[in-house]
């Protein structure tokens, strides 16, 4: 499978099981409180066996030819933590994930399971929109002398803030699906219309501003 039959195949599940919705007409409120015309809730992929085995399989994929050389899959926590496990296992590769946060007790750890200094690490994780999930979890592995070779999600809304920040960081990152595949296919899925695409295009080339609701 090529990487666009990837993107695709990949959007398509998403929209089907609703891990992503689009409202431009009713917009979401995020937790930051930006209003948006898209939600995502990757978690849904974990009750739906033969997508989250799309999923494992794509990122393998994606990590075999970006990242060769990997040592450790190591998943953000939460969201993270189940498609490292597929993807690892598939992979016969250690697995360790990174808390938001050191534990407050017993070793109070921030990395559960074993990465060393000098090891390769791939980072797994659901969503990018800004990055720093994956950047904080970057950061605690490289306190451990390890390398962080990138990152790998299934989707990202590919706003610049992220681009910017994984840049700043020098951390790769691939995804198995965008904004701009998803949007184009529930456009041809009939699920958008052209002036429905049209509010999407306006937001996502600014996020902060309200101009996408007018």
């Amino acid at each position: 499978m090529t990487n666009t039959q990837l993107k695709s195949n990949i959007a398509g599940h998403l929209l089907k099981i609703n891990a992503v919705v689009l409202k431009p007409d009713e917009p979401f409120t995020w937790s930051s409180g930006l209003k948006s015309p898209i939600y995502c809730d990757n978690r849904l992929t974990l009750s739906y066996p033969r997508v989250r085995a799309a999923i494992a399989d794509g990122m393998v994929a994606l990590i075999q030819e970006h990242y060769p050389d990997a040592d450790v899959i190591a998943g953000t926590a939460t969201a993270g933590i189940p498609h490292a496990a597929w993807v690892s296992e598939r992979l016969d590769l250690p697995m360790a994930y990174i808390r938001g946060s050191a534990k407050s007790h017993g070793k109070k750890k921030r990395i559960e399971g074993l990465i060393e200094a000098g090891q390769k690490v791939v980072i797994v994780e659901d969503l990018i929109s800004t990055g720093g999930s994956v950047l904080s979890a970057a950061e605690a592995i490289r306190e451990e002398g390890a390398e962080v070779l990138g990152a790998v999600a299934i989707f990202t809304y590919g706003l610049e803030t992220a681009t910017v920040n994984f840049k700043e960081a020098q951390v790769p990152f691939v995804t198995l699906t965008d904004f701009q595949e998803l949007a184009q296919q529930a456009k041809e899925n009939g699920q958008l219309t052209d002036a429905q695409l049209q509010k999407l295009s306006i937001w996502h080339q600014n996020p902060q501003s309200d101009a996408w609701m007018k």
